[in-house]
């Protein structure tokens, strides 16, 4: 049986943020069951965007921070990577506020780079990924609660896309955008290739309405935490009252045999229903998952400017 801890929280203060992880942690083990002494930690936030700071787009820069120091504390080397939409993940992180946490806890950012690797499923039978995800000695998986104007809700599987590097996030939304469930099944892979150690969710802000970027702050004061990431999706999908047929990762874990039952997870601390929310904003109206080859030119050019010729002229 997978177990998830789900607590309420509503502080991103350091210091109460700090314990809140801690308590978060200690059903599972603590911090020192996921990181040995040596051991280089991947921490994966969401960075999707550099655009728009203040409207709880991304992981807050607290909670890298004190995970990183729950890392540093049980011997671990925490560095920091994500795959952005657009620009580079140290523009978008400095563009978040990430710059003065880097600078003093010295963690480094890592642009990620792709390998095709073999994997073993039904329709996917090689993944392109990040290598410096893959050789991660421990994946620490730190997503947003968020909605999506395609997927309905992002969490933490869909966070784990970001370790699909580059462009090829958008040339996936063109080849199996096509089908809304052969895109979940596809993340759901990635997401199992991937396999992060733990994932911790920051929902103390959300962001719901047409996220995943173009919505609005939204407190909902919970953290979350598995090593199960399937079982962690499905508690937060509890919790936020969402139609399960509308999420196609959902479908595509409960499908592959997956953890999407609330009855096979353990729930040592809060149970979803003692957190749910019944007012949670899902997009206005929902978009289309497959881009067209032009979009897919389009994006690609401006990420590319954003990554050579304005992150660097802000630098300057």
């Amino acid at each position: 049986m997978s177990s998830v801890s789900l607590l309420s929280a509503h502080s991103y203060d350091r210091p109460l943020l700090k314990a809140s992880l801690e308590q978060l942690l200690e059903p599972l083990g603590g911090i020192k069951s996921f990181v040995k002494p040596g051991q280089r930690v991947l921490l994966k936030p969401n960075l999707l965007t550099g655009s728009r700071p203040t409207k709880e787009c991304v992981t807050r820069p607290e909670i890298v921070y004190c995970v990183a120091q729950l890392v540093q504390e049980a011997g671990g080397t925490p560095f920091l990577g994500d795959s952005p939409a657009f620009g580079s993940a140290r523009g978008v992180a400095l563009a978040n506020g990430y710059g003065p946490m880097m600078e003093e806890l010295g963690l480094e950012v890592v642009e990620f780079q792709g390998k095709r690797y073999t994997h073993e499923s039904d329709n996917f039978s090689h993944l392109r990924l990040s290598k410096e995800a893959m050789d991660a000695d421990v994946v620490i998986n730190l997503p947003k609660v968020k909605s999506h104007v395609q997927l309905t809700l992002t969490l933490g599987v869909k966070n784990l896309f970001g370790c699909v590097p580059g462009k090829m996030k958008a040339w996936w939304h063109m080849e199996a955008g096509k089908d809304a469930n052969r895109f979940g099944e596809m993340l759901v892979e990635t997401a199992k290739a991937i396999a992060p150690n733990l994932t911790i969710i920051d929902g103390i802000i959300g962001h719901e309405g047409n996220g995943p970027s173009n919505g609005e702050p939204r407190e909902l004061g919970i953290l979350g935490a598995s090593r199960d990431v399937f079982a962690l999706d499905c508690a937060l999908i509890a919790v936020l009252n969402v139609p399960h047929s509308s999420i196609p990762t959902y479908v595509a874990q409960q499908r592959l045999g997956l953890t999407s039952n609330l009855a096979d997870i353990d729930f040592p601390l809060s149970h979803p229903h003692q957190l749910q929310v019944n007012d949670w904003r899902l997009p206005e109206r929902t978009m289309a998952i497959d881009f067209g080859l032009p979009r897919v030119i389009r994006s690609t050019f401006k990420h590319l400017y954003i990554r050579l010729v304005r992150e660097p002229l802000k630098i300057s």
